[in-house]
């Protein structure tokens, strides 16, 4: 398992497995931020996160237009008061075997098989940094009247 995810302590790996909506970080050509809703799966033996998305989209683009092996990222899901952030770098998967298994653990997750896309690609994240707060208590909306 990751030692970063290790660090973390009791509750991270929890948290990644509940269904949570999280958002994706790039960084555009000219370095500006692109944050996007995402469904993000983790791996923690491999150290790896995956999203899935089309080939066609802004994020695969700054990831491409990155030098190879330099395009950081940023994945997080919030919770209340909890909040967990994945870092590290990432690569376009494009291989069949490589997205079906990233379909697969989406559908684990997310309680849903998305429909087949031939547009389909993975986002593989190499987890170099794991930081957040899990064991905050849940928060709730204010009644109205």
């Amino acid at each position: 398992m990751s030692t970063e995810i290790i660090r973390q302590g009791d509750g991270y790996l929890e948290f990644w497995n509940e269904y949570h909506l999280c958002t994706l970080t790039t960084l555009r050509p000219d370095g500006r931020p692109h944050v996007v809703p995402v469904g993000v799966t983790m791996d923690a033996e491999a150290g790896i996160a995956r999203v899935i998305t089309r080939k066609s989209s802004r994020k695969v683009a700054n990831l491409q237009a990155a030098l190879p092996g330099q395009a950081r990222v940023a994945v997080c899901q919030v919770d209340g008061g909890r909040w967990a952030t994945l870092e590290g770098t990432a690569e376009v998967r494009t291989h069949p075997d490589a997205v079906d298994d990233a379909v697969t653990r989406y559908g684990q997750r997310y309680g849903r098989t998305p429909a087949p896309d031939p547009e389909r690609v993975v986002i593989e994240i190499t987890i170099d940094r794991a930081l957040g707060q899990v064991k905050a208590p849940k928060l709730t909306a204010p009644k109205t009247a």
